[in-house]
């Protein structure tokens, strides 16, 4: 190797050993202990954002709605993005059920594209915790309670697993039995084989 050469490299580490030494994210004493924004969360403010729904219908606050309300909130509110119906889109398309409930995803590719809740979800009580939490998309959390339960009971009714006249609320949710409960394996993440 030539001196030149060598003397290329030495200072390009020197130049690269510098710049980590003196670089900001590198040095612990230029981090600061706090940012001076933000505050800590109030207790209120804890207990109001800890809404989480499980399977079994824990965390469902009490009210009520029906398959009439719900559609008209459903028209009003939904429908822009999931289709009059709720089979046309243009997002995920709500309204559907395989046919005799058969469940033949892998053998049938073009269904995973249409998972639905009448076709693919396994709790009604999921159905309630993700419109309290994440819809409509330009307002999430702006529906009321008795809203969200009368669009549960429209979008189950529409996917023929409630009756027209059924009402939805936090007794009647985590009876309902959805189509494809039985279809998930539990995932107890032992290791090993345990595929069934």
């Amino acid at each position: 190797m030539s001196r030149s050469l060598v003397a290329a490299l030495l200072s390009v580490v020197l130049v690269i050993a510098a710049a980590m030494i003196l670089s900001p994210r590198m040095s612990h004493r230029s981090k600061p202990e706090r940012f001076g924004f933000g505050r800590l969360a109030t207790a209120a403010e804890i207990r109001d954002a800890k809404t989480e729904v499980t399977p079994d219908g824990a965390g469902l606050p009490h009210g009520s709605g029906t398959v009439a309300q719900g559609e008209t909130i459903y028209a009003a509110r939904c429908a822009s993005c999931h289709g009059v119906m709720g089979t046309e889109g243009p997002f995920d398309r709500l309204v559907g059920r395989v046919p005799g409930d058969s469940f033949n995803f892998a053998r049938d590719p073009k269904l995973l594209a249409t998972r639905t809740i009448g076709n693919y979800w396994p709790y009604a009580t999921t159905l309630y915790d993700y419109i309290h939490r994440a819809m409509p998309f330009d307002a999430p959390g702006s529906l009321g309670t008795d809203e969200i339960y009368g669009v549960v009971a429209y979008l189950l009714y529409r996917n023929q697993i409630i009756g027209s006249s059924d009402v939805m609320n936090e007794r009647t949710v985590p009876q309902v039995r959805m189509p494809a409960r039985g279809r998930f394996v539990a995932d107890n993440r032992n290791g090993g084989r345990v595929v069934r």
